[in-house]
């Protein structure tokens, strides 16, 4: 059965940091691939006034994974009724492809709010959580129910939202984001004159 980590986010705009947890994960040997879930609104956030379409924040991060094997960028969420309910699409996605079995890759900060997500028990108990490190959202491994795994994964000193500011103001993000969306990143999120 092929496993597939099911890595959600508005990717807004993706960045080397997201690259890296993906890849780590697949490394580590705790999935075959990992599908980047990217998310038309995240029911836990407000609607924000820079998510720039989602269609275009798939199209980026389908070019940034063109060379990235066992890394697909997916719409799969996009498909579903709003709002997008993690549960929903695990639940979709199995349903889907009964033959895939899936785990889901969450960072420290999502982990700490899991209880607010709908669902989140059954969440638990039917899927493998694999969680990465995020700057400032300590996690006490030990505390851990037996389905949540932290994976060894880098900090990045840089989030999507910083990067939207450097790129509003015109500024450097070439050791944030792929070189291969760098010019469609600055057009996208250039501040309107």
């Amino acid at each position: 059965m092929q496993r597939i980590g099911i890595f959600g986010g508005s990717f807004n705009p993706i960045h080397l940091g997201h690259l890296a947890v993906a890849r780590k994960v697949i490394e580590q040997g705790l999935v075959d691939e990992v599908w980047l879930m990217v998310s038309p609104q995240n029911p836990l956030k407000q609607a924000a006034t820079d998510l720039i379409p989602e269609q275009d924040r798939l199209a980026l991060a389908r070019q940034a994974v063109e060379d990235c094997p066992k890394i697909l960028a997916s719409d799969f969420e996009m498909q579903l009724p709003l709002p997008s309910y993690t549960w929903r699409t695990m639940e979709a996605l199995r349903e889907r492809y009964p033959n895939y079995a899936f785990s889901l890759i969450i960072g420290a900060d999502n982990w700490v709010n899991f209880s607010r997500w709908a669902h989140h028990e059954a969440l638990l108990a039917e899927y493998p959580l694999l969680v990465y490190p995020r700057e400032g959202y300590p996690i006490a491994s030990e505390t851990l129910p037996p389905t949540v795994h932290v994976i060894d994964a880098p900090l990045f000193p840089f989030s999507s939202t910083s990067i939207r500011n450097l790129l509003a103001d015109g500024k450097d993000v070439e050791k944030m984001i792929p070189a291969c969306i760098i010019d469609a990143a600055q057009r996208l999120y250039a501040a309107p004159l």
